[in-house]
């Protein structure tokens, strides 16, 4: 930390072992990887394993893939002992800085040799505030410049407990956890929105996309529902059984197929600003392509291959293979996109989307088989079989799963806020530029 940060009044800066617990073990790494090894982990053990698997950048603790020990294991590791309130961090690799709190529901656990813990004094810190502010920019900088090694970084015991941070008065430290804590509680309640609508979304688009719907009754009185074989009449195919009304098409039959390429990176002036040009990593979970990390000029884009607005690109070389998205502009992508451009007389962008979010996945690893760089051509690409319902019916499935899709994006943009704003209070509150001694005096009031 530097020597010149000024210190919010009544603050002082710390190393971290000055509030660790008064204990020989307050700060450890897990044991030696000859003192642990896989084949000792039991379906039964009563004792959990904390791995690198189990933190995260967020400070969040995941329980999935917890693996366990037996109790006498665990006791013959007494040394990496946590109990719940600890702090766990990974110190070693890529994953360096990942951290949680051992949580209560566990009585105690084993940390791995990848990790290391802290027992915090109660009367001096809350692990709360301190997990903030490893996760922090300023904690995680602090973490990763006290790392030593080149070829594989490690933060070492010494190293760790010689971090330092700017510490505030303990109610004034539970505060700002609070604070921080409330707005990670309605980050994940929007997660766990956005996780349910997706799963409603993917029970729909199986039944949509297979099944289709029928329209009853004319005007204000139409009103669709979902085909029925014990009512509607459907038929087998390549793909499947499907309503008596659908056929299946190749893609190539559908629209133009175009595979996209890249201007040469020698001559500069066929890159500007102006624009649009696709690759994979611009294909995200939005339904749409509205921005890309590169961007043609004039000249370049006059010398691609133009996409128009309303195509279907979908990524058919490397390990994003499957990633599909629909141009709201007319833009290029670079070679490893192919794009449909639907004929609009036979198949509707929007449906079309969706099926072939459903039926490709299966058939491009099938076509890209077993290569060491997966690759679909724009043959192969041609070939792939879907679903081709009456342009009506596609209007309809479209828009239902269109309506879906919108509150989807709408709870995103909502979780992507409600991050931008806990990053602005981390930045604010965990340096002291913002104090919180107002609400602490209003609450003791």
């Amino acid at each position: 930390m530097s020597e010149n940060v000024k210190l919010p009044d009544g603050w002082k800066k710390v190393k971290l072992e000055e509030i660790a617990e008064n204990t020989k073990f307050s700060i450890v790494d897990g044991p030696f990887g000859t003192q642990l090894h896989a084949d000792e982990y039991v379906e039964d053990g009563e004792v959990p394993v904390i791995r690198v698997i189990n933190l995260s950048y967020e400070g969040k603790f995941i329980k999935n893939d917890l693996v366990f020990i037996s109790k006498d294991k665990a006791n013959k590791l007494i040394r990496s002992r946590v109990i719940p309130g600890d702090i766990i961090i990974a110190k070693t690799g890529a994953t360096i800085g990942k951290c949680g709190i051992f949580p209560p529901v566990f009585s105690e656990g084993i940390i791995a040799s990848s990790c290391m813990k802290i027992s915090l004094d109660k009367n001096k810190a809350s692990n709360v505030f301190i997990l903030y502010w490893l996760t922090s920019r300023y904690g995680q900088n602090v973490v990763i410049n006290s790392a030593l090694g080149t070829t594989r970084t490690t933060i070492n015991i010494t190293p760790f407990k010689n971090l330092e941070l700017l510490l505030p008065p303990l109610p004034e430290q539970r505060k700002i956890a609070e604070i921080l804590e409330t707005i990670d509680n309605a980050i994940e309640k929007t997660d766990a929105i956005i996780e349910k609508y997706k799963r409603i979304k993917q029970g729909l688009m199986q039944d949509l996309l297979t099944k289709g719907v029928v329209s009853e009754g004319e005007g204000e009185s139409e009103r669709w529902r979902l085909r029925d074989e014990n009512i509607d009449k459907f038929k087998d195919s390549l793909l499947g059984r499907i309503p008596e009304e659908w056929e299946v098409v190749r893609l190539g039959e559908i629209g133009k197929i175009i595979t996209g390429s890249t201007p040469s990176t020698e001559n500069l002036e066929y890159y500007g600003d102006e624009y649009l040009f696709v690759s994979p990593e611009d294909i995200r979970e939005n339904k749409y392509i509205t921005d890309s990390q590169k961007k043609l000029s004039e000249l370049g884009f006059r010398i691609s291959r133009k996409i128009p607005s309303d195509s279907i690109c979908v990524v058919c070389i490397g390990s994003t293979i499957g990633k599909i998205a629909i141009t709201k502009t007319i833009c290029t992508t670079n070679q490893q996109i192919n794009s449909i451009v639907p004929n609009s007389n036979i198949f509707n962008s929007e449906a079309l989307f969706y099926f072939i979010v459903l039926y490709s996945q299966k058939p491009l690893k099938q076509e890209a088989g077993l290569q060491a760089v997966p690759i679909v051509n724009k043959n192969r690409f041609s070939r792939i079989q879907i679903p081709l319902p009456p342009l009506h019916e596609q209007q309809r499935i479209a828009s239902i799963l269109s309506q879906i899709d919108e509150v989807i994006e709408k709870e995103q943009a909502y979780k992507e806020k409600l991050e931008r704003i806990k990053k602005g209070l981390m930045e604010d509150l965990l340096t002291g530029k913002v104090r919180v001694n107002h609400l602490i005096e209003e609450e003791e009031k």
